[in-house]
């Protein structure tokens, strides 16, 4: 069941009511914005390892390329010239 609150009486409370309200959205404003600069950070580091990762597979990938390109040379020159039809 929802709480009913009293609506301050006095212009004075509802300002101090009122400030009160806006230091605490402050104050959790301030807390997200932390809690995203660390998610920032985390997420620099995983870039980070995924730009690592993808340099070493297209290094594995240019050495295979590479290796096929010589397997199909040598295999070349024990078959003699391909066969045209």
């Amino acid at each position: 069941m929802a709480e009913i609150l009293r609506f301050p009486a006095r212009p004075d409370h509802r300002l101090r009511t009122a400030l009160r309200s806006l230091d605490a959205a402050l104050a959790d404003q301030q807390a997200a914005l932390a809690q995203f600069r660390a998610e920032l950070g985390s997420l620099r580091q995983s870039v980070m390892g995924l730009q690592g990762s993808v340099v070493a597979y297209q290094g594995n990938l240019a050495r295979l390329s590479q290796d096929a390109r010589s397997g199909a040379r040598e295999a070349r020159s024990w078959n003699g010239p391909p066969i045209t039809g």
